[in-house]
């Protein structure tokens, strides 16, 4: 484990003896690979995920380039939720301790603005913040940034998901061209990637979370029996029912060939109880807007869709993938499987098909060069126990962009005197004349009745729940 001690990137001495009182012997592989990259003063892009030892990671560069006699602030680390921020803001204070006179600010939502105003008057090092808090004191005039070193965007995948891209790309303009910026997500979507280009300077890029590879998929061919047309559409339709009852996936898109087939099965899975919406080319924008918030945010767990539909579809964590049908086309049939397992994580991948489709299984077979595993649907059996209610709840509030709300807006209006937890506020999408957020089930009633009955942006808005 030499190659992964701390004292092989020439830390100084206090610093060390500090790690090794905090208990950190070893790096762990994020640390060992981002550290040498962000000591040497270059912008990063690293992949992972929470608990991998992030914090230390960014927490050591920063504080490494720090003159704490210069009593302006010289580090910013921007967090999605205030519960994250303090987290990390405790993280960083321990790992300053060995340095004399360091301050560090947290910047969040939900609590007053007056107190912040005061402990900023009196200056800081470091600040730990939420987008919106942030922004807030910047265009105050209350916090400045034209001395920063060192810039954290921490979990960035999930303050975009919550659309805080405007807010950062404000805060971004103004810091020095000079700084240094490290960028910590768990995926790695294009909008990560546009983000990057737009805020960092030819970064390094590491991860430590395997991306997609087809063996994290476990892939399972069901064959169906039946003869004639509308007898087999029975079955299938049998079988869909049968695959979600057995392996009741948290998420799941199903891939049809036709629009009408999408619609059919989206409306029969839903009158069986199921949280199911259809994709297809025949929705209005709105209604594919508000398909694609729903599911993206945890609060439907089907989607059924097209190959067409489906294209740019990026979700995270997607548990399943179903082809309904095969496709005529072994390399989108690989394409649709793709979207399951990403990240390290392990999918699932279940089709139906009937004999006289057997060429498409052998189709498949030889493009991946592996051979399929087909099981018997009879030998599956239905968990009529299970609840699949979707973890979230998404609330449309009849107010977007042109009323100028901003996702740090709603999170603080939900987190505020309410007492609503950040941690059950999930994504926030932000339309020109609309905004949903997803909160989670447990606290929807009250979130609706804070957003339809207190100001936002100091005003009032409607707000009402997509069911």
């Amino acid at each position: 484990m030499t190659t992964a001690a701390f004292s092989n990137l020439g830390l100084d001495a206090a610093m060390l003896a500090n790690l090794d009182s905090m208990g950190y012997q070893s790096m762990t592989p994020v640390q060992a690979q981002s550290l040498p990259v962000i000591l040497q003063g270059n912008d990063l892009i690293a992949q992972a995920e929470t608990g991998s030892g992030k914090t230390a990671a960014f927490g050591i560069g920063l504080l490494t380039r720090l003159n704490a006699r210069h009593f302006k602030v010289q580090s910013l680390v921007l967090c999605p939720t205030r519960e994250l921020a303090d987290q990390v803001g405790k993280e960083i204070r321990r790992l300053a301790s060995a340095i004399a006179n360091v301050k560090l600010l947290t910047l969040c939502g939900g609590v007053p603005f007056g107190p912040q105003l005061g402990s900023l008057e009196h200056g800081a090092h470091i600040i730990v913040g939420t987008p919106g808090r942030v922004l807030k004191h910047l265009r105050k005039g209350s916090l400045k940034l034209s001395q920063l070193k060192t810039l954290v965007l921490d979990e960035a995948d999930r303050m975009l998901d919550m659309g805080f891209y405007e807010d950062m790309a404000e805060i971004v303009a103004a810091t020095p061209g000079t700084r240094q910026t490290l960028l910590f997500s768990a995926t790695y979507p294009e909008a990560i990637k546009q983000i990057s280009a737009s805020m960092q300077k030819k970064p390094s890029r590491i991860s430590v979370a395997a991306t997609h590879t087809p063996n994290k998929i476990e892939q399972v061919f069901f064959e169906v029996a039946g003869h004639g047309h509308s007898q087999i559409r029975e079955q299938r339709l049998a079988a869909l029912v049968t695959l979600l009852g057995h392996y009741h996936p948290a998420s799941c898109v199903i891939f049809c060939n036709t629009k009408q087939q999408c619609q059919n099965i989206a409306d029969m899975l839903q009158a069986k109880g199921y949280s199911a919406l259809a994709l297809h080319g025949d929705l209005e924008q709105r209604d594919r807007d508000q398909v694609l918030v729903r599911f993206s945010n945890q609060s439907c767990s089907i989607l059924v869709a097209t190959d067409v539909a489906a294209r740019g579809l990026d979700i995270k964590d997607l548990a399943a993938v179903i082809n309904f049908e095969l496709s005529q086309d072994p390399e989108v049939h690989v394409h649709r499987i793709g979207r399951t397992g990403r990240a390290g994580k392990a999918g699932l991948a279940l089709s139906l098909f009937i004999a006289a489709e057997s060429y498409r299984v052998n189709a498949i077979e030889d493009y991946q060069q592996s051979p399929t595993k087909t099981a018997a649907i009879d030998a599956l059996h239905i968990d009529n126990k299970h609840d699949f209610s979707p973890p979230m709840v998404t609330l449309c509030i009849d107010g977007g962009r042109k009323s100028k709300v901003r996702p740090g807006d709603i999170l603080g209006a939900l987190t505020g005197e309410s007492g609503i937890a950040g941690t059950h506020v999930g994504k926030i999408d932000i339309f020109d004349q609309l905004a949903y957020v997803a909160i989670a089930r447990s606290s929807a009633a009250q979130a609706l009745e804070v957003l339809s009955t207190r100001k936002v942006k100091g005003r009032y808005f409607k707000a009402r729940q997509l069911e």
